[in-house]
């Protein structure tokens, strides 16, 4: 018991050093991480001290000799190591305190500090993020494989997974989550914020997809939804945050996230390949006639507004959204309602930039055929083996999330074509990938099979996007915006 002990006063040290634990509460939050473990001992204080930057290396040593020592078992320990850190982090009024003290300067730095704060505290599980495969493809896409979480390749499945049983929490991101054992969100911590005058909350994902990934969150659970006043509190956001992007994805099952029962965006402060593509046309609007407005050059159907006036970023990204929803082209597949309900909706995506507000309006399609059961504007059955999951924001941007198990099965893939071999009957799913990758390794333009692998990777990824495009011709989408009362150049 004596080591465990030690690794208790290397935890208070690391407290002290990282999470703002007071010389005042030493004992306090000792005897508290003593409860959390379910050990009612202790000896005499050691000289233990802790240098390290993140909690990972004290709680497995910690994880390990409790276990040892029958104290609790493997399959408790994350709930107990989750109570230990949630003891020794700042209460949610205290985190409040210290953001507005340093938003008040810089919400830059104030956003920073938070999420620093949660890496340390161990909430933010970065040190599995960063071990996440990920690179830029030769089409201006990024792409990551996510081995820290599994996979959904059922719709229903994926929202039942991303959901709370019973009535408290409501859901998985209600505020009530904060502190909450059910989940092992002793740890989590949220920041209070106001869009356009309402309360809502700041927090980052413990397991997220790109630097400081983060959620807004009405304080009210209410269903997802997009409308005028989602625009204006994106923009309301974007003021606030200028460093971060922020957007939120399509109110719609199959095409959004799957926590459709609570309004909420997704941001963060990375520079995604969607904020770095060019304006191909620029259309005209009789109405604000300095406003710039034009069709992105994106695989996807996007339309973009740039404006220094917020009001008109608003009018007019409003004016897109009214007419997509309501927007009927059935022999393009485009159906805005029928009696399962509606199909069209918007996910639009703000950055502040030199030019002003750049309001990114995506337009989606969650229709269904008996060709595409899954969704005619998602990732055709072809693809299915590397992506099959929802196209969210995240993707629709250009920041692919596939499945861990792709790190293995793919490097089984080029290790077939290195050495000459068929594929086997339990790869058969994978004969696209494996034919095209062979021709690209075999051209020669590629230093290895890994890079052949990766050009693949991003090749499928873009069209992908392709399939997620409502309008495949310029012509259908210049009818679309002709109609919503833009003039084509």
């Amino acid at each position: 018991m004596q080591t465990i002990y030690r690794i208790v006063d290397e935890l208070i040290d690391y407290a002290q050093k990282n999470l703002g634990l007071d010389a005042r509460n030493e004992v306090y939050a000792r005897n508290a991480v003593l409860n959390a473990l379910g050990i009612s001992s202790y000896g005499e204080k050691s000289d233990a001290v802790s240098s390290a930057l993140t909690p990972e290396d004290i709680l497995l040593r910690l994880k390990n000799e409790c276990v040892s020592h029958k104290i609790f078992e493997e399959s408790d320990a994350a709930a107990r190591l989750d109570a230990v850190m949630g003891a020794l982090s700042y209460s949610p009024a205290e985190v409040d305190v210290v953001f507005n003290d340093m938003a008040k300067k810089s919400t830059a730095t104030a956003t920073e500090w938070l999420y620093d704060y949660c890496v340390k505290n161990d909430y933010v599980k970065k040190s599995q993020l960063d071990k996440n495969p990920r690179f830029d493809t030769s089409n201006g896409l990024t792409i990551t494989i996510n081995k820290a979480k599994p996979e959904f390749r059922d719709p229903k499945k994926a929202a039942a997974g991303n959901s709370v049983a019973g009535g408290y929490p409501k859901c998985a991101i209600c505020r009530e989550n904060e502190g909450y054992c059910g989940r092992n969100k002793r740890t989590l911590r949220t920041v209070s914020i106001k869009l356009n005058g309402k309360n809502w909350f700041w927090q980052f994902s413990p397991y997220g997809y790109f630097y400081q990934h983060g959620i807004a969150v009405n304080c009210e659970h209410t269903p997802m939804r997009i409308d005028k006043t989602a625009l204006e509190n994106l923009i309301d956001f974007a003021d606030k945050f200028p460093h971060y992007f922020i957007g939120c994805n399509a109110p719609l099952p199959r095409i959004g996230g799957s926590v459709l029962a609570h309004d909420h965006y997704q941001g963060g402060g990375e520079v995604l390949p969607l904020h770095k593509a060019k304006i191909k046309k620029y259309i005209k609007d009789s109405k604000y006639p300095y406003l710039r407005v034009g069709v992105l050059d994106w695989p996807g159907t996007v339309i973009r507004v740039i404006s220094d006036k917020r009001n008109e970023v608003v009018e007019v990204s409003e004016r897109i959204r009214a007419a997509w929803e309501v927007y009927d082209a059935p022999e393009l597949g485009i159906i805005s309602k029928d009696e399962s309900g509606l199909h069209n909706a918007i996910s639009p995506t703000v950055i502040k930039s030199p030019h002003g507000y750049e309001m990114n309006v995506i337009l989606r399609s969650n229709a269904t055929s008996d060709e595409y059961p899954d969704g005619i504007f998602h990732a055709h059955p072809e693809f299915h083996v590397i992506k099959k999951e929802s196209i969210g924001l995240i993707e629709a941007q250009g920041l692919f999330i596939l499945p861990g198990r792709l790190e293995e099965e793919l490097a089984e893939i080029e290790r077939l074509i290195v050495d000459k071999k068929p594929l086997p009957p339990e790869y058969a799913a994978f004969k696209l990938v494996y034919d095209e990758t062979f021709i690209l390794y075999k051209s020669g333009k590629f230093k290895d099979i890994s890079a052949a692998m990766r050009e693949e990777l991003g090749s499928i990824c873009y069209r992908i996007l392709e399939n997620t495009a409502v309008f495949k011709h310029e012509k259908d989408l210049y009818a679309f915006l002709t109609k919503a009362g833009f003039e084509i150049g």
